[in-house]
């Protein structure tokens, strides 16, 4: 069962979807999925994760960022605490519904990082945390003057840069990902991670998401050989290892 909706925050809609397991019952935990940079939620590998979540009698709530999808807002204006911001208040929407027991919170790529900080911010409200392809090296670049091969200067940052030849992101995005401090995040959530990164991704390397899963207390790793960024080629194999996890967590 689906429904789509605006969650309204503070004035500015974020277009969202709510899928319930086919056979749900009256309480259940709920999964907080984002995407990642220029996506929006209806991409395959999203969908993946939220079968994966109904499957395991999970509901998944999906949700367009900043400029993104249908969701309000300028894609070039958009920048990445703009989105902690956006799922720290979707965490509180999340845990307001009378059926949800627990909170997981799972991202692709730049959603990964993001959904990093907010868990750090809220680790007694999530239960467990779901990396798909972390692009931590956003912020890592960042700070050496590159973004997605893009170079700039890091003591005179441009009012925008161009990326992939047709995304325009204004300076202050790149300013913001400079200050961010993603060890710091990382040491403040101890409760389980699951990282899922494809051995050929093509826009984050896998080292990221294999240092990541190092840095984490209390973490799983697992590679999907051969696989791209966003799991054009073993996508099965990605949901069988989060229908597993799902499974584990919740029995």
């Amino acid at each position: 069962m689906q429904k789509d909706f605006y969650i309204d925050k503070d004035g500015f809609k974020l277009y969202a979807k709510l899928d319930m397991p086919d056979e749900s019952n009256e309480k259940m935990p709920l999964v907080i999925l984002i995407h990642g940079l220029t996506g929006q939620m209806d991409e395959a590998q999203l969908e993946g994760v939220r079968d994966a979540a109904n499957d395991n009698g999970m509901a998944c709530l999906r949700v367009d960022m900043y400029g993104h999808g249908k969701s309000d807002g300028d894609f070039s204006n958009h920048n990445i605490m703009e989105w902690v911001s956006e799922i720290l208040f979707i965490i509180d929407y999340g845990r307001s519904l009378d059926f949800v027991t627990d909170i997981y919170l799972s991202g692709h790529s730049q959603g990964g990082l993001a959904v990093m900080l907010a868990a750090a911010a809220k680790v007694d409200q999530i239960k467990s945390l779901i990396l798909i392809s972390p692009a931590t090296n956003i912020v890592y670049d960042a700070k050496k003057g590159i973004f997605f091969g893009t170079k700039f200067e890091q003591n005179n940052i441009p009012e925008s840069i161009v990326f992939w030849e047709e995304y325009i992101i204004k300076g202050n995005y790149l300013r913001v990902a400079k200050m961010i401090n993603v060890d710091e995040a990382i040491a403040a959530y101890d409760r389980p991670v699951l990282v899922v990164h494809g051995t050929n991704d093509e826009s984050v390397d896998v080292s990221y998401g294999i240092e990541v899963a190092k840095k984490y207390k209390n973490s799983t790793l697992k590679l999907i050989e051969g696989d791209s960024h966003c799991f054009d080629y073993h996508l099965n194999e990605m949901v069988e290892v989060l229908k597993e996890y799902f499974y584990c967590m919740s029995h």
